[in-house]
């Protein structure tokens, strides 16, 4: 079955394709990826990235409403 994200589930508005920017430092910024397991806290880095897969998240926005939708693709 194909996936539809061009229709709100909450308001049946208009959803349009978009990403969450994660900042590295104060001159670059990425796309935020998704990883399993907990967040493991570290002094230096704020949270500890783990070997393993990492998956960019694409996310969509109702025009209408603002509901978020965020896939890990």
């Amino acid at each position: 079955m194909m996936e539809s994200h061009n229709q709100c589930p909450k308001c049946n508005g208009e959803m349009e394709q978009g990403f969450i920017l994660d900042h590295k430092d104060h001159a670059s910024s990425v796309v935020a990826q998704w990883q399993p397991g907990e967040p493991q806290k570290s002094f230096w880095r704020g949270v500890q990235s783990k070997d393993g897969p990492h998956y960019e998240i694409t996310t969509y926005r109702c025009t209408g409403c603002g509901y978020l939708e965020s896939y890990a693709k």
